[in-house]
């Protein structure tokens, strides 16, 4: 059974940059579309960005164009998601999830998602 684990939140002050990673397991479950999730306090999860496994197909929310990047080694089964030029609003619980295709995260329909990460939190505040 697939499993997921996330690192690298923290607190950063705006402006900064963090790098998330999320290890999937066992090596034999590297095929899987992965996507990104997070939750702020009092709302809604929603998708902020997917990669696919076989050809690095990327989406990415309109609220982090630009200043998020995902990417993924399949020898090493991690993806990370660098956030660059942090805001206030991209406080919350980030989750790695499995997904279908990049429909699920661009319409945050987590009930669609497979596999749910542990989340790590993300603060950003000066």
């Amino acid at each position: 059974q697939v499993q997921l684990v996330e690192s690298g939140g923290g607190l950063v002050q705006p402006g900064g940059s963090l790098r998330l990673s999320c290890v999937v397991s066992p090596v034999t479950e590297s095929y899987w579309t992965i996507g990104w999730f997070r939750q702020a306090p009092g709302k809604n999860r929603e998708g902020v960005s997917c990669i696919t496994a076989s050809d690095d197909d990327t989406y990415y929310a309109d609220s982090v164009k630009g200043r998020f990047i995902i990417s993924r080694d399949n020898v090493k089964n991690t993806i990370w998601l660098q956030m660059n030029d942090l805001k206030t609003e991209d406080t919350g619980v980030y989750y790695c999830a499995t997904i279908k295709d990049w429909t699920v995260v661009a319409g945050s329909a987590t009930s669609l998602v497979g596999t749910w990460g542990q989340g790590t939190q993300v603060t950003v505040s000066s």
